[in-house]
């Protein structure tokens, strides 16, 4: 019997995936535990037609990263760092305050979490690496000024 999978299986396959298993296992493990459903002509439809919009949705959001990392590229953002004498500079400035002056100054949230960068500890403007899409890269200038 042919069953489309709602659910991972372990040794049997991945969710959305169509697998060939004995009519007794289908009908008393796959479909009693809702972990698949039978593969009728509806089904198979209902699932091509599931995968196409996730595919469509997919490519949106690949084009919305490629539009922002564009405008990204083209903004600076200014944060002010205390500097003692001779330009030494006390602390760094870390991927969370980069976020912070991004969103206040710029009005975009990014997560901090997906920005590529040691801490900036000088004076002076540094490029922070940041990945919005698995496929997207953008670099944020981040230019650091005297408080």
């Amino acid at each position: 019997m042919k069953v489309i999978l709602l659910q991972d299986v372990k040794s049997l396959g991945k969710k959305d995936e169509i697998v060939n298993v004995n009519d007794g296992y289908a009908r008393n493990f796959i479909l009693k535990k809702n972990l698949g459903i039978e593969a009728t002509g509806k089904n198979l439809n209902d699932l091509k037609l599931k995968k196409a919009n996730e595919e469509k949705l997919a490519a949106q959001r690949l084009e919305e990263a490629k539009a922002l990392a564009a405008e990204i590229e083209e903004k600076e953002v200014i944060l002010k760092m205390k500097v003692g004498e001779g330009g030494k500079t006390f602390g760094s400035i870390s991927t969370k305050e980069i976020a912070a002056e991004t969103e206040k100054q710029l009005g975009y949230h990014l997560d901090k979490k997906k920005m590529a960068v040691e801490p900036i500890k000088s004076l002076g403007v540094h490029n922070v690496t940041l990945k919005l899409h698995p496929e997207v890269t953008a670099k944020l200038k981040v230019k650091v000024v005297e408080k």
